[in-house]
C-alpha cells in the first residue's frame, strides 16, 4: 500500500490525481475567493464557536454510539456497532455541512444559497440552516426523486425554500446536479453553491469533508471509552462520499482499523441499473472536478440507478478515488435486494428505520459479521433515517 497522505488536497485541489477545478477560467476565481473565505473564516474563534454551539444545542451532537444486540445476535460473529447520525436534527449527517456552508455563505456576504439533492436530506438540511440564518435557499432535485421522495419535498417547502423540479434526463441526481448548477452561474458573485458532497471543484470537496469530520472525531472517543479499543472494522455507504469522509478522516492514521465504503449494486454489476463508481468506473471528469466516474466511450456521463436517491450520482469524492488507489479504503457493493432486506431486519430487530442510503452499509456489516469472531467489532455510519423511505418501502414489499 502506497504511503498515506494526510496533507490533502494540495494549493490545486487535488488528492493525488482527482479533484481539481475543472472549470472555465472566470469561475477558477470565485473558486478561490470562496477557499480563500474559508481559510480565513472557519478557524477563526468566533465561526467555531457559532458552528458549535450550533451542533450542541440545535442538531443535537453528538450523536451516540448503539449496540445492535439484536441485529449482531442474529447475524452471529462481530458485533455490530451505529453511529446514529440518523437522530440529528433534520434527520441524517448532512445538517453538519449544511450549517457550516450555510454560515459561511452568510459571512461572506452572499443573498442566496443554491443546491442539488437526491434523497432530499441534503435539501432538508441546507433549508433548514437557510430558514435558520435568515438567508434565501433554492434547492434543485429531479422529477422522479420528487416522486419517490416526498415527505422531504413537503419539508423544503415549509422551511421555505425555492424547489426547482428538474425534467431533463434522468431526471435524477446528477442532472439536479447540472441544474442548480447552471443557475448558480448566472450570478456566482452573490450567489453561494453549498454542494451536497465531497465532490464538485476545489474547494467544497475539502470543505463538507472538514464539516463532516465531526462524525469521525466524536466516534473515535466514543468507541474508545465503552470498548477501551478501536473498531476492526468502518463502514459507511458512498454515493458522492461525504458521510464516509465524515467517519473515516479521523480514522486514516489507525492503521489497525480497515475502512469499507458500499457502492450501490442496484440491480446487478451486469447489468446498467447500478452506481458502483469506484467499482466499475474510469478516471474522467466532471461536476468541475476529475475522479472515477462511469461515462461512456466519448467521456460522458452514463446513467445510473439505485434504489437509494441519495446514492444515485456517476462521480464520486475525489479523495475516495485517491484512497482507493493507495488500498486505505476498500469498496464493496450491495444490490436492491440485499439494501432492502437490511432494511428491515434493522427495523424489526432493533426498532431503527434507517434511510435506505444507509441501509447499504447494514447490509455489509450484516454480511460480514458471521464470518468474523465475536471479539472482532464493525461501525457502521447510519448516515440518516428512513422515514423519506418508508412508503416506497412499504410499495416494494407489498406491506
Amino acid at each position: 500500500m502506497e504511503k498515506l497522505s494526510l496533507e490533502m488536497p494540495d494549493e490545486k485541489g487535488y488528492f493525488g490525481e482527482y479533484g481539481g477545478q475543472i472549470i472555465p477560467p472566470p469561475l477558477i476565481d470565485i473558486m478561490n475567493e470562496i477557499n480563500d473565505a474559508y481559510d480565513s473564516v472557519v478557524n477563526t474563534k468566533i465561526f467555531q464557536e457559532e458552528l458549535q454551539q450550533l451542533y450542541t444545542d440545535y442538531v443535537g451532537r453528538p450523536s451516540p454510539i448503539y449496540f445492535a444486540k439484536r441485529l449482531s445476535e442474529k447475524q452471529g460473529g462481530a458485533r455490530i456497532f451505529l453511529k446514529r447520525e440518523d437522530l440529528n436534527h433534520t434527520g441524517a449527517h448532512k445538517i453538519n455541512h449544511c450549517l457550516g456552508e450555510a454560515l459561511l455563505a452568510k459571512h461572506m456576504g452572499k443573498t442566496k444559497v443554491l443546491a442539488e439533492t437526491g434523497a432530499g436530506q441534503h435539501g432538508v438540511a441546507l433549508a433548514t440552516a437557510c430558514a435558520l440564518l435568515g438567508i434565501d435557499c433554492e434547492i434543485h432535485m429531479g422529477e422522479i426523486d420528487i416522486e419517490k421522495e416526498h415527505p422531504n419535498v413537503t419539508k423544503m417547502k415549509i422551511l421555505g425554500c425555492k424547489l426547482v423540479p428538474v425534467s431533463r434526463g434522468t431526471k435524477t441526481l446528477k442532472d439536479a446536479v447540472d441544474s442548480a448548477f447552471e443557475e448558480y452561474l448566472k450570478d456566482p458573485v452573490n450567489y453561494f453553491y453549498a454542494i451536497g458532497s465531497v465532490v464538485g471543484p476545489h474547494p467544497f470537496p475539502k470543505i463538507v469533508r472538514d464539516f463532516q469530520s465531526v462524525v469521525g472525531k466524536e466516534a473515535r472517543a466514543q468507541f474508545l471509552e465503552m470498548e477501551n479499543k478501536l473498531p476492526d472494522i468502518l463502514m459507511a455507504c458512498v454515493g458522492g462520499g461525504s458521510n464516509a469522509m465524515g467517519l473515516f478522516t479521523a480514522f486514516l492514521e489507525d492503521e489497525s482499523v480497515k475502512m469499507i465504503g458500499i457502492e450501490p449494486a442496484g440491480k446487478g454489476l451486469d447489468t446498467t441499473e447500478h452506481a458502483a463508481t469506484l467499482t466499475l468506473g474510469t478516471k474522467g471528469a466532471i461536476h468541475g472536478f476529475e475522479c472515477y466516474n462511469l461515462q461512456d466511450t466519448n467521456g460522458n456521463p452514463l446513467p445510473v440507478y439505485s434504489i437509494a436517491s441519495g446514492l444515485d450520482y456517476p462521480g464520486v469524492g475525489p479523495q475516495h478515488c485517491y484512497l482507493k488507489d493507495i488500498e486505505r479504503v476498500v469498496y464493496e457493493t450491495i444490490d436492491d435486494k440485499e439494501c432492502l432486506d437490511a432494511f428491515m431486519q434493522l427495523s424489526r430487530l432493533e426498532g431503527i428505520i434507517p434511510a435506505l442510503e444507509s441501509a447499504h452499509a447494514v447490509a455489509h456489516a450484516m454480511k460480514i459479521a458471521k464470518n468474523m469472531s465475536d471479539d472482532e467489532t464493525i461501525l457502521v455510519n447510519l448516515s440518516g433515517r428512513g422515514d423519506k423511505d418508508a412508503d416506497f418501502v412499504a410499495s416494494c414489499l407489498s406491506l
